[in-house]
């Protein structure tokens, strides 16, 4: 499994790359998902990886499963590349902001959270 130091570095990471509460992010997943005459039931709303994340932020640190673990490390090196706006193309600035926006909520990054 991962030693102790490196535990303790992953979930200071990923905490500090998931700026969005568990309620914060369930509310997001389940508006992200909403249709207009549908809106799926709370615990299956969002992307799958959406889904663990808010899992994960539900756990405790000795609760982790090495897929938490996997996913936990995806999420900061996806976080960590897309919240530099360089590594997104050029497509208009509200739209490309937001788009980029909403793809790092549905992983538990608010890029407008301070």
């Amino acid at each position: 499994m991962t030693d102790a130091l490196e535990l303790d570095a992953l979930w200071e990471d990923f905490h500090r790359v998931v700026n969005m509460t568990s309620q914060e992010l369930a509310a997001w997943l389940r508006v992200r998902d909403a249709e207009e005459a549908t809106e799926p039931l709370p615990e299956q709303a969002g992307t799958a990886t959406g889904q663990r994340v808010l899992a994960i932020l539900r756990k405790r640190r000795t609760d982790l499963t090495r897929d938490d673990l996997r996913v936990m490390r995806e999420v900061v090196d996806t976080v960590t590349e897309r919240a530099d706006p360089e590594n997104e193309p050029v497509t208009g600035a509200t739209a490309g902001d937001t788009r980029r926006r909403h793809r790092l909520m549905t992983l538990g990054h608010d890029p407008l959270k301070g």
